[in-house]
């Protein structure tokens, strides 16, 4: 196993370390059981201080990669361990995790949760929630009316949509995974290349009924949106 010496300087050494190593477990390279070289030799090969590996090392153990005993080491946890809905963790899988397979476990995931919170953001957004998914919502019928489709404006807005959807549900367990929404968009779905793949219907009856307050309305909505996302292009 190779481990390339850090190089970019002393400032954010720790994530450095932690980044190459998060990709090397999450690619397989390092496999589940395996035990880390030691310190010292870790060290000697990322050409850093046992300080900085450290640090990174409590990094991935934190996220659930890790794991270090007495006597035996650090070691590769198992996967059920590792903490898929943290931000820096779904960075550092781009490009390693297939894009479909990690899609439909999530697209599972969260046709479980998201009907809720737009259940929960009709009885509890506040008029500066309301005001702000106004907005975006114009924006977004705005992109898909012009041409040629602007995606990343379409992905910036359409991420921060259904983020604010998350905020409104005034609990606050929903919160962070609105603020994953875009991390997911942005790194593992195939976005469209047309605004007719956008399913801006779908948006508009969850917009009318949180503006409304109609909880059971924004629920179907968002169930059927989730029902039509079948491919990464229908986020």
């Amino acid at each position: 196993m190779q481990f390339a010496a850090i190089t970019s300087g002393q400032r954010g050494l720790d994530i450095h370390i932690a980044s190459d190593l998060a990709r090397k477990i999450l690619s397989g390279r390092l496999e589940v059981g395996d035990v880390l070289p030691s310190e010292v030799e870790l060290c000697g090969r990322f050409g850093v201080s046992r300080a900085a590996l450290r640090e990174a090392l409590k990094l991935l153990s934190s996220k659930g990669l890790l794991e270090s005993r007495p006597k035996l080491g650090t070691r590769v946890r198992e996967r059920s361990h590792w903490n898929l809905l943290d931000v820096q963790l779904l960075e550092w899988m781009e490009g390693i995790e297939s894009t479909d397979g990690l899609y439909q476990q999530f697209l599972a995931f969260r046709q479980t949760i998201e009907p809720q919170a737009t259940r929960l953001a009709a009885l509890h957004a506040s008029a500066e929630q309301r005001n702000e998914l106004s907005r975006l919502f114009r924006e977004m019928s705005a992109i898909c009316a012009t041409q040629p489709f602007d995606l990343a404006r379409w992905l910036e807005a359409d991420s921060a949509f259904h983020r604010v959807i998350f905020h409104s549900t005034d609990n606050c367990f929903f919160i962070p995974f609105g603020n994953l929404l875009a991390t997911i968009f942005r790194c593992f779905f195939t976005w469209p290349t047309s605004a007719h793949e956008i399913y801006l219907d779908e948006h508009r009856k969850i917009y009318e009924a949180i503006m409304m307050g109609d909880a059971d309305a924004a629920h179907q909505a968002s169930a059927g949106l989730m029902l039509n996302s079948t491919r990464p292009a229908t986020a």
